[in-house]
């Protein structure tokens, strides 16, 4: 022993000592690092549990300073220096020598008004704060990690660079905002790390993934992992200039949903899912060619169980390792822009897994969950749900969705299962739900969150395209918050989708019986701005594939497919289907399988496939077919009545009704000869589509153009007669709409 013991651990209690090298400590800047003694010359202490020994040197020159002493078996040494100067450690392990710089010589990190930020629940660059931040401090690189924790005893960083040791690395509290930090040098982009936790009891919780960690190992692997912060290079300047002037309510939005690890697979090496890179070279020119204006992708946040499709998500800021890396994503998602694609991603802010490594009882209290399972638990899902109520966790969900919009350029967000956020009695029997504050179902901290989200979002990105789930007649879901509304820019039309479906799957003998449900969705289409979506959800769990749903044979099957993708199409709505739908896929979807590709070798559903590019090709041509999307102006009935036929027309207006279009299907087997439907305009209207063409694998019978005659019809003085084939859309736009 070269140095008095009462000089190395100055100040410092026994106790601490202990607690210390037990790994209980929770305040250990207080006892390593460089301190004062009491006469003027400074004591270093280390702690390196399997260290043989450690020598102080200066960080300029290596020059030796001290040869610290091993003052406590289980690996503290200490050091005294008759001056503080800028030093390094130079640790000898058993089987190397290692020189770095003493974490505890750092001060504190984050700044006053980042924690303030992050205790108000407004840091919305939270990444930036918290998680895994390479940086230089003071010409050393290195780390800085810090997490939000206010209700542990201990935190610590785990990871190869300590051997997962929660003893090495124990971190700083900021008690203003419960966050703790700590700056590990050398510790670089690459590197596997989670955080070590004693609760307030000082019992040692299973080792956790970082909240706000924005790279995560490939699953099953559980590890948050060091991602750069240096930007991309990204080449989308072009579409970003575009996409700020985009009218988007009133511009054709038509969506491919997609499942990226399903879409297609490798069979040459074992049905391998395809990376980033490989998806941009094969899924992006399809989606290009097929004329969809925007890719959504089934959530792609970092989740630990691939049979969610992503919707039980534990890291909202990583993209899932499954494909590759951030920088693979960001690459993908420039890949799209470039070719005139927009990226949607599904964002789930309603619920997350209970997984020990994850966000389930963080701290070892309800951190980011409610603690009463009448508000915290779902029934459905066996899943947490964010206490909303927490300013901190609210920050967190925003900073999540922002992060998304500003890193990685995406233009919108489909926001799921808001309705499970909206109702305190969301599948829920009486008894198990507690009411509001004003005794009522409505949960009063989802709907402001929902108002706070959508303002932020559309204050830093007016571009973005908000949409929401929501199952409901919740009312006021695409209104904006100063109206009073959620501010969503766009709401999924479920009620659609299902009475669509329905009507489709009868026969088309009983159709007639039924003819309403295609019909009703009018009365309501303009109360929000609605996607018409067949989506997913329409195709899992023993719902069949939407080509199964059809009745009759085959032939029967494609072309009842054929005329309702028509009606869907002249329908005001955006469009959405997901991936394998626009082929007629035969079975239900596999999200360990592929779409089943082989099936355009039959004319069928090749030809299906072909209307489908055809569709989106005319409604992003003709602004007659987009703009009363969400505009009652842009639409009128032609033919709403005629269930005996099965039979419905629809007008179609651009905003100046200079150009028109006439969308009408005849949703029986019998074919309608000079069937009379009246026209607002005289003059010619040219035929742009028929379901039934022979190009699509229909019977051929097209009819062709027609011109008006002045016979009354429908309460219009002009009218055409057409020739309406069995089971088919056609769709026939005036003359003057070729030039408007």
């Amino acid at each position: 022993m070269t140095t008095d013991l009462a000089d190395i651990f100055f100040g410092v209690k026994a106790d601490a000592i202990q607690a210390l090298t037990e790994g209980r400590h929770g305040d250990p800047f207080s006892v390593l690092g460089p301190h004062r003694c009491g006469d003027g010359r400074f004591s270093v202490r280390v702690f390196l549990p399997g260290a043989s020994g450690v020598d102080l040197i200066a960080r300029d020159s290596d020059r030796l300073l001290a040869t610290a002493d091993l003052v406590h078996a289980a690996g503290l040494f200490g050091a005294v220096l008759p001056e503080l100067a800028s030093y390094r450690l130079r640790i000898h392990w058993p089987d190397a020598i290692q020189i770095t710089d003493d974490p505890y010589s750092f001060g504190p990190l984050l700044g006053d008004l980042d924690l303030h930020l992050v205790a108000e629940g407004t840091h919305y660059n939270l990444t930036r704060a918290l998680g895994a931040n390479p940086m230089t401090i003071d010409d050393v690189a290195g780390v800085r990690f810090a997490v939000w924790a206010p209700n542990a005893r201990r935190v610590s960083v785990v990871g190869d660079f300590n051997s997962w040791d929660g003893r090495r690395h124990p971190m700083r509290l900021r008690p203003q905002a419960g966050v703790w930090e700590i700056f590990i040098p050398q510790v670089s982009v690459g590197e596997r790390y989670k955080f070590e936790i004693l609760d307030q009891y000082g019992n040692l919780l299973a080792q956790k993934a970082d909240p706000v960690a924005r790279a995560a190992e490939p699953a099953p692997s559980t590890a948050s992992v060091v991602a750069s912060t240096d930007p991309f290079a990204w080449t989308d300047s072009a579409w970003l200039n575009t996409r700020r002037s985009a009218d988007k309510q009133a511009e054709a939005i038509s969506i491919y949903e997609v499942h990226a690890g399903s879409w297609l697979r490798d069979m040459s090496e074992g049905a391998r899912m395809l990376d980033w890179v490989e998806l941009s070279q094969r899924l992006i020119p399809y989606v290009r060619d097929m004329g969809f204006t925007h890719i959504e992708l089934l959530p792609i946040m970092e989740h630990p169980f691939g049979g969610s499709w992503g919707y039980q998500p534990l890291g909202l800021f990583a993209p899932t390792g499954r494909y590759g890396t951030p920088e693979d994503f960001a690459y993908f998602v420039d890949r799209c822009h470039g070719a005139g694609i927009g990226v949607i991603l599904d964002w789930v802010p309603a619920h997350f897994p209970t997984d020990v490594w994850g966000l389930a009882r963080f701290d070892g209290t309800a951190l980011y969950e409610h603690e009463d399972p009448r508000e915290g638990f779902h029934q459905d899902w066996n899943t947490l749900i964010y206490n909303l109520g927490r300013n901190e966790v609210k920050g967190f969900l925003i900073a999540s969705a922002l992060e998304w919009l500003e890193h990685y350029h995406i233009d919108g967000l489909r926001v799921d299962a808001v309705a499970s956020m909206l109702y305190r009695d969301y599948s829920r029997a009486a008894g198990e739900w507690i009411p509001n504050r004003y005794g009522g179902r409505e949960n009063l901290e989802a709907i402001e969150f929902f108002k706070h989200l959508n303002s932020i979002v559309h204050e830093r990105f007016p571009h973005a395209l908000m949409i929401a789930e929501e199952s409901t007649a919740f009312p006021n879901v695409t209104r904006s918050p100063q109206e009073g509304g959620l501010g969503f820019d766009m709401k999924w039309n479920m009620g659609w989708m299902h009475d669509t479906l329905h009507y489709m799957s009868d026969d088309p003998v009983y159709r007639k019986y039924h003819h309403g449900s295609m019909t009703f969705g009018m009365i309501y289409a303009y109360s929000e701005r609605f996607i018409l979506p067949f989506s997913h959800d329409e195709v899992v769990h023993g719902k069949g594939s939407i080509f199964a749903k059809m009745p009759g044979d085959v032939w029967q099957k494609i072309a009842n497919l054929r005329a309702l993708f028509g009606f869907m199409w002249g329908h005001p709505g955006k469009k959405l289907i997901f991936m394998g739908s626009e082929i007629g896929q035969t079975t239900e979807w596999n999200h360990d399988g592929s779409v089943e590709w082989d099936l355009l070798d039959d004319p069928f559903h090749s030809g299906l496939q072909r209307l489908v590019r055809d569709l989106n090709r005319i409604y992003r041509h003709f602004a007659c077919l987009h703009y009363g999307d969400s505009e009652p102006s842009g639409f009128e009935w032609a033919i709403a009545d005629d269930a005996e036929n099965s039979v419905l027309a629809m007008l179609r207006y651009d905003r100046e009704r200079r150009s028109v279009a006439l969308v009408i299907s005849n949703f029986t087997p019998i074919p309608r000869h000079d069937y009379r439907v009246g026209v607002p305009m005289p003059g010619h209207w040219r035929q742009i589509l028929n379901t039934d063409a022979r190009v699509y694998g229909g019977n051929g019978a097209t009819g062709g153009d027609r011109g008006s005659e002045s016979i009354g019809a429908h309460g219009r003085s002009q009218s055409l007669l057409i020739d309406l084939p069995p089971l088919s859309t056609m769709i026939f736009v005036h003359e003057d709409s070729l030039s408007a």
